[in-house]
C-alpha cells in the first residue's frame, strides 16, 4: 500500500486527479449503483456515462466504461434486452451500445471511441411514416473475447465476430467472422486472417464479408 502510495505520488498531477476520480466512481458504484445491475463484478467502474439502463446490464470484473457512453435496451411486450460485458471489458467515451435481445461483448474486448453497437434494425417499410416510429427488426449480436474494436465502427444488428477480431477505423460491419479476422472498410471486408498453423496474420486480397 505505501508503495503503491509513493508510486501515485511520482506520476504527474492529471494522472493522480485521475486516480481520485476512478476511486470516487467505484464508490459510487459499489454503493449506489451495484444493486441496479444485473451482476457487478468487483473492481469495475462506469464513468458519468451520457444515458444508461444498469437494470438491463451485467459486468464482469474489472471492466472501465468511459464517459459520455449511452447504454440502453429496448423494452416492450415482445423484448427483454440484456446488455452483458466480460471480465475486463474496455469502453472508451462516447459510445452507444443498445439492445432488444441479449448482446454480449467477450472478456478482455477493448472498444474504442465513437462506437455503435446495435442488434436492432429500424424499417423504413411505412412511406410518410418517421423510421423511429415503425416496427424494428431484431438480430443477435456478439462479439467474442479480446476483440479490437477500432474508433467509430459501426457493429450492426446480427453480427457475430470469434475471438480476436480486429476492426478498423470507421468500419461497418454486419455478418459473422471466424476467430482471427481483421475487418476493414465500408462494408467491412477481411482483409487479413490469422494462420493457427503458421502462427502469422495472412492478407486476404480477395476477402469479403463472411468469407
Amino acid at each position: 500500500m505505501i508503495q503503491r502510495l509513493v508510486n501515485l505520488m511520482k506520476l504527474p498531477l492529471s494522472r493522480q486527479l485521475q486516480y481520485v476520480e476512478f476511486v470516487r466512481a467505484r464508490l459510487v458504484m459499489v454503493l449506489l449503483q451495484r444493486w441496479r445491475l444485473r451482476h457487478c463484478g468487483r473492481g469495475s467502474v462506469v464513468l458519468k456515462p451520457l444515458f444508461w439502463m444498469p437494470e438491463r446490464v451485467s459486468i464482469g470484473d474489472n471492466v472501465i466504461i468511459w464517459p459520455g457512453c449511452r447504454i440502453e435496451g429496448l423494452e416492450n411486450e415482445w423484448h427483454v434486452p440484456a446488455i452483458e460485458f466480460g471480465d475486463g471489458v474496455s469502453v472508451q467515451q462516447n459510445c452507444h451500445i443498445t439492445a432488444a435481445s441479449t448482446l454480449s461483448i467477450g472478456a478482455g474486448t477493448t472498444i474504442l471511441a465513437g462506437v455503435v453497437i446495435t442488434d436492432i434494425d429500424h424499417r423504413y417499410d411505412a412511406f410518410g411514416v418517421n423510421v423511429s416510429l415503425q416496427p424494428i427488426t431484431v438480430a443477435r449480436t456478439e462479439i467474442g473475447p479480446n476483440c479490437f474494436i477500432g474508433a467509430g465502427a459501426r457493429i450492426l444488428a446480427g453480427t457475430r465476430l470469434g475471438e480476436h477480431c480486429v476492426v478498423g477505423t470507421n468500419a461497418v460491419v454486419r455478418g459473422t467472422y471466424p476467430a482471427g479476422s481483421v475487418l476493414a472498410g465500408i462494408p467491412a471486408r477481411v482483409v487479413k486472417r490469422y494462420d493457427a498453423g503458421t502462427k502469422q496474420w495472412v492478407s486476404q486480397p480477395d476477402g469479403g464479408p463472411n468469407r
